[in-house]
């Protein structure tokens, strides 16, 4: 009956072993899948933050073109009104030149 009784617990033994082993597969396959879980979350999320930061340089970009574009307008708005000063000054003057030469003839 011994001899039985050492199959019996070497069969023991062997379940045991088996259920460890599962167990220890299961654990190992479970941390795997949570590593590649997260390892593709964190691309997904890198590559987001890619995309984040490829719409943020595109908006910057627009944003500098369309100051670019406002500081044209207002420097063509300034060089236009100062245009227009100098035009004026210069009528002024020349219409004053001919009123004096007028009055300098009347009074000859």
């Amino acid at each position: 009956w011994a001899g039985e009784r050492d199959a019996e617990d070497y069969a023991n033994a062997l379940a045991e072993e088996e259920r460890e082993d599962l167990a220890f597969r299961n654990a190992e396959g479970k941390r795997i899948r949570d590593l590649e879980t997260r390892v593709k979350y964190e691309g997904l999320s890198s590559e987001h933050e890619s995309y984040e930061l490829k719409w943020a340089g595109e908006r910057d970009a627009e944003d500098y073109a369309n100051a670019l574009a406002e500081e044209e307008r207002e420097d063509l708005a300034f060089r236009n009104a100062e245009g227009k000063r100098i035009r004026d000054l210069e009528t002024r003057v020349k219409y004053e030149g001919l009123s004096s030469e007028h009055e300098s003839y009347e009074l000859k």
